[in-house]
């Protein structure tokens, strides 16, 4: 094995490991709950655009309908989200935070804020900007980052 070979291998296993420190908090709350990590990027994404489409979620999420079908019931039993006929078109509902999925996800989120603030600022520099465009490049090639980034420009415009 040549040395790039033996870098890209430090790479993905300091990406595995590195994964797992920021997850592994949010998991251990969403515990609590009974929910899982899928629960939790649902959550998130319902944060970030209020009144998103059942569809968007799907499109943004990548996963299938029959996929999302069971955390989005579990989610509406726990209240924690809402779900309301569009009224634009009664054929789509659109999915809202309760107050109790606000405070859920705002834990969470503060908590890998923290750690990425932390990290940021204990290496200075321009550490933080490098970190997004490798982000970004690894990222360009979902389509569910695509819809996203869309449906949050949209949110923004209102």
């Amino acid at each position: 094995m040549n040395e790039e070979e033996q870098k890209l291998n430090e790479v993905l296993m300091l990406f595995y490991f590195g994964y797992r420190t920021f997850t592994e908090k949010p998991d251990q709350m969403i515990e609590k709950y009974g929910i899982q990590r899928v629960h939790h990027r649902i959550l998130f994404f319902i944060a970030r655009i209020p009144g998103i489409t059942v569809n968007d979620l799907l499109s943004i999420i990548e996963v299938s309908k029959q996929a999302l079908n069971a955390p989005l019931r579990q989610l509406y039993e726990k209240g924690l989200i809402t779900m309301v006929q569009a009224d634009y078109d009664k054929r789509y509902k659109q999915l809202y935070l309760t107050e109790k999925g606000k405070l859920l996800e705002s834990e969470l989120s503060h908590v890998q804020h923290e750690q990425m603030k932390n990290i940021f600022t204990s290496l200075g520099g321009n550490h933080q900007e490098a970190w997004i465009d490798v982000m970004k490049e690894l990222s360009r090639v979902r389509p569910g980052q695509k819809q996203f980034q869309a449906l949050l420009k949209e949110n923004l415009e209102k």
